[in-house]
């Protein structure tokens, strides 16, 4: 099987998985919003934040860096053994430790976040939440590593299906006092399944050396806090975007921005989980081969953009229609912020498989430094120009943000590896935001046209990408093998 062919059928197993997640997650925020409204939505958003960004924090990394342990031990059996073990209790000790500290800082955290002591019992038991995503992440961490990509896209459908199926009922019972529940339910629901699945694994054959497993442990955690700083920062500073909207605009604002934020990080997730999953413990076997990673890097890149490139156009085009589709015309703030975030997406897209290098390679610190200028680029646009330019600037800010994080990995992947961006995918990059920026101001002069050009370089990139992957993975043949 050729590379590109493996990167295809890794996103095809993946983006399959996650176009049913998103066909529930498009159903679940729908019965959402209707059932919350803007303000209900935007304090769902404010809880998944503070258990996403608490989970990072407690984590420190060994989600990341157990994958990575896990893929350069897949063919040592004693090896493989210790990590599983070192990863299982440590994510376990991490996981409680998360929650108690949480739980005693429930207060100060409740009032940076909402400014007022309202949220303090709720913002406490979001720990069990922390405690549930840290030890279910070991899981997934000891799957990734051995590449189950089957497994995971099993776990990732019946979590999303299971949790909002329950979620969902929780809320029509319980209304607004139901936010907590539904947001407590998807990780306990996801720990659940892919224990299961990771139970179904030939368990530990050596027996228990406590010094190896500290070793294996330490190891693991070397890497694993840099990483952990460096996802950190990136979710402290979506919550601070969040926390920013909700004290200068109000709950009302930070519904639509969790709208848009919503929709872009679902259709995203359709080519970025395959590299999650799958292309970087490949790039972890690879790395020390500097042609064959350089290589690698570059095929992801092309059949991420490819992939991606007709649904953000799309996006970009149809932002109005989506959100009054996905969720109600009450909602409809949010689609300016949304098609700043799809500009912004593209940069995101190139950038994701380049980012992975400084994973691959060990180097957590660039990882965390690269990380920081993300959120500088992000926060500083959001904190100079919230009065003056209101909502919109949130999406201006991420646009920004993953422009400046682009350019500076591009340049440092340079130095590390040698790498460079094909000419192909540099170009279709600057296609995609030359498209995406002449809707966006045509739009703005009038609709109709906006959607005019917005259509035609959707269909002319759409033609581009299928006869690309055509050459390159036989896509016909495919599908008629698949579908006929």
């Amino acid at each position: 099987m050729t590379s590109h062919r493996k990167v295809f059928r890794s996103s095809a197993i993946i983006g399959g998985a996650s176009v049913i997640n998103m066909i529930i997650g498009i159903l679940k925020v729908k019965v959402l919003a209707v059932l919350l409204g803007p303000a209900g939505i935007g304090l769902m958003g404010l809880y998944q934040n503070i258990i996403g960004a608490a989970s990072v924090l407690a984590g420190c990394g060994m989600s990341r860096s157990g994958v990575r342990q896990v893929a350069v031990s897949a063919d040592e059996a004693e090896t493989l053994s210790i990590v599983r073990r070192a990863l299982w209790f440590g994510s376990l000790i991490l996981g409680i430790t998360g929650m108690a500290i949480l739980w005693l800082l429930r207060e100060p955290v409740a009032r940076w976040v909402f400014e007022d002591s309202a949220h303090t019992s709720e913002v406490g038991w979001l720990g069990v939440g922390v405690l549930l995503t840290v030890i279910a992440g070991s899981q997934i961490a000891l799957l990734q590593g051995l590449r189950k990509i089957n497994d995971l896209a099993r776990i990732s459908i019946v979590s999303a299906l299971v949790a909002a199926a329950t979620g969902i009922l929780t809320v029509y019972l319980l209304g607004e006092d139901g936010v907590l529940w539904f947001v407590l339910i998807a990780p306990a629901v996801n720990y659940v399944v892919a224990s299961y699945y990771a139970a179904r694994l030939p368990g530990p054959q050596t027996a228990y050396d406590l010094a190896a497993i500290q070793q294996q442990w330490l190891t693991m955690l070397k890497l694993g806090i840099p990483l952990m700083s460096a996802a950190s920062v990136t979710l402290v500073t979506q919550l601070a975007v969040r926390s920013i909207v909700l004290r200068e605009l109000g709950l009302d604002a930070s519904g639509y921005f969790q709208a848009a934020w919503a929709i872009s990080m679902i259709y995203v997730g359709l080519v970025l989980n395959a590299m999650v999953m799958d292309y970087y413990p490949r790039l972890t076997k690879a790395i020390s081969d500097h042609e064959c990673a350089r290589k690698l890097v570059n095929e992801q890149a092309e059949m991420a953009l490819l992939l991606a490139g007709p649904v953000l156009m799309a996006m970009i085009t149809l932002a109005p229609w989506v959100i009054h589709l996905l969720y109600t015309q009450n909602f409809s703030p949010a689609a300016e912020i949304l098609k700043w975030q799809v500009i912004g997406d593209i940069f995101k897209v190139a950038s994701v498989p380049i980012g992975y290098i400084f994973l691959a390679t060990g180097h957590g610190g660039i990882a965390l430094g690269t990380q920081l200028i993300w959120s500088a680029a992000y926060l500083g646009p959001v904190v100079l120009g919230i009065h003056e330019f209101g909502l919109i600037i949130a999406g201006v800010g991420f646009f920004v943000a993953y422009l400046s994080y682009y350019v500076v990995i591009a340049i440092l992947a340079n130095r590390l590896i040698g790498f460079r961006p094909t000419q192909r995918n540099w170009h279709f990059t600057l296609i995609l935001l030359f498209s995406g920026g002449a809707t966006m101001s045509l739009a703005v002069q009038s609709a109709t046209a906006g959607y005019a050009i917005g259509s035609l370089a959707t269909l002319l990139i759409s033609i581009y990408s299928f006869r690309r992957l055509d050459n390159l993975i036989d896509l016909t043949g495919w599908l008629r093998q698949k579908f006929l």
